[in-house]
């Protein structure tokens, strides 16, 4: 009998893993075939045009130097490339010297890597370097001369960085998609906290509270992810048409940040509310609405992050901005009802928290303040 529940959990996990596989196989694919582009047109031209006999290093320059990673800077690209065909050229250097053999390998790969510690604290600078000599000195020594591997590499490495440029891949697709999965799971906790309070039912609210920490993950991802596509599109001529919208929400995601932060503290609140059961049925009618409907403008705004088009954008960040001014225009403890520390002290925290997502809609702070009602005593 216990053997049934492990197959279906066996099963979902498989699911889950060939869902999420295939998902990163497809967003992967423009980068892939940009990386074969790169791989096999730099061993054709260091094979055809060159005249090199099996320049295997062009090709795995190309490779390493397009490289996958979620924020693939122009400066991880030259650090890998410059690693890369130095690691190279210091192996077809000392081999020239040196000769080949075990201990050469060893001497080879311990000053490479002594050197590429001295030049760049960054661990892909070293083991590119290191690995590349240490290859130079171990495979059989090339019938094109002692410093053709060195321009293979440099032929690798120079149509990487020619294909990063002239075919990018969606600059906007990493920060959007942490953007979007953010917002999605902040509505989806809202919207959880909204039910919690109906069924008052605190140990939801604490559900609640443990996917809101984990929003955290997508708000780390965000920095970089904006800096790699900030980049692009100002080196890629097919991308700078992004470079202010990249700019724009750039600029926003601090909003995004605290309005994140601001949330788990709201539910961390609501869950020892809950548990006190400081909420009358009046209060906890209006703070179920309110938080329903904050749920939606959060959904709302989070399909303005995902439009393609800059007048779908606007059109989405407006009436986002509608709706959270309609939930703002509500924090007022006495308006909705309720009294108490406790529940007073909810509702107080849940104005910052919408001020910051006013100013992510794109309002400014002058306008986003005013949205709130004034506190009576």
């Amino acid at each position: 009998m216990a053997s049934a529940p492990n197959l279906r959990r066996a099963r979902l996990f498989v699911r889950q893993r060939n869902r999420v596989g295939l998902t990163r196989a497809w967003n992967s694919l423009p980068r892939i075939i940009r990386m074969t582009i790169a791989a096999i047109g730099a061993y054709w031209i260091a094979d055809s045009l060159l005249g090199h006999t099996q320049p295997i290093f062009a090709a795995t320059s190309a490779l390493v130097a397009s490289g996958f990673g979620t924020a693939t800077t122009m400066r991880k690209v030259l650090e890998v490339a410059v690693g890369c065909t130095l690691g190279v050229a210091m192996g077809d250097f000392l081999m020239h010297w040196w000769g080949q053999g075990l201990w050469q390998a060893a001497a080879v790969m311990s000053l490479s890597l002594l050197v590429a510690r001295y030049l760049n604290s960054g661990p892909i600078f070293s083991t590119q370097l290191g690995m590349q000599s240490a290859l130079v000195v171990l495979l059989p020594i090339s019938v094109d001369g002692p410093f053709a591997r060195s321009l293979d590499a440099v032929v690798g490495v120079s149509l990487a960085i020619l294909l990063m440029i002239l075919l990018p891949s969606d600059s906007r697709r990493t920060p959007i998609a942490a953007l979007s999965e953010l917002l999605r799971e902040m509505a989806e906790v809202l919207l959880e906290c909204s039910w919690a309070v109906r069924d008052d039912d605190h140990r939801s609210a604490f559900h609640a509270l443990v996917k809101a920490r984990g929003t955290q993950r997508h708000v780390d991802k965000l920095p970089a992810a904006f800096s790699a596509a900030l980049e692009v599109a100002t080196f890629a001529p097919t991308q700078r048409r992004h470079r202010q919208e990249i700019r724009q929400l750039s600029e926003r995601s601090d909003h995004f940040d605290l309005a994140a932060r601001n949330l788990r503290v709201v539910v961390r609140r609501l869950a020892a509310v809950l548990s006190q059961s400081a909420l009358s049925a009046e209060g906890a009618e209006q703070i179920t609405a309110l938080l329903r409907e904050l749920s939606e403008a959060v959904g709302t705004l989070a399909h303005s992050v995902r439009e393609p088009t800059v007048a779908g954008q606007h059109k989405y960040e407006r009436l986002a901005r509608h709706q959270l001014q309609d939930c703002a225009a509500k924090l007022d403890p006495h308006q909705m009802g309720i009294e108490g520390l406790q529940g007073e002290g909810l509702v107080l925290l849940l104005r910052p928290m919408v001020v910051d997502l006013l100013k992510a809609a794109g309002a400014d702070t002058e306008e986003a303040t005013s949205a709130l009602p004034p506190l009576h005593r």
